[in-house]
C-alpha cells in the first residue's frame, strides 16, 4: 500500500521546471531568427542573384540555429539539484 502512495506522490511532480520552459522558448526564437535569417531572393535560370552566398545567409543564420538546437538540448537536460529537497 505505501508503493501506491509513493507512486501517486511522484506522479504529482513536474517532469521539467519553469526554467526548462523558458530555456525552451528561448531555444525555439533562436531557431525561427536563424531560419528567418537564411531568407532572402531566389536564384533563378533567368536572374542571378549573389545575395545566396552573403554572410549573413551562409554564416550568420547557421550559427544562429545551431546554438538554439544547442540550447533545446541543454533546456532537455537542465536539472537544478537542490540539496535541501534532497535531504527531506
Amino acid at each position: 500500500m505505501k508503493t501506491s502512495k509513493t507512486n501517486s506522490a511522484s506522479n504529482n511532480e513536474q517532469l521539467f521546471s519553469p526554467v526548462n520552459y523558458v530555456l525552451f522558448t528561448f531555444s525555439l526564437i533562436l531557431i525561427v531568427i536563424g531560419l528567418v535569417l537564411m531568407t532572402g531572393p531566389a536564384s533563378t535560370f533567368a536572374k542571378f542573384e549573389p545575395d545566396i552566398f552573403s554572410t549573413r545567409r551562409i554564416i550568420v543564420a547557421p550559427i544562429v540555429c545551431l546554438a538554439g538546437y544547442f540550447l533545446v538540448f541543454i533546456a532537455i537536460l537542465w536539472h537544478k539539484n537542490d540539496l535541501a529537497d534532497e535531504q527531506k
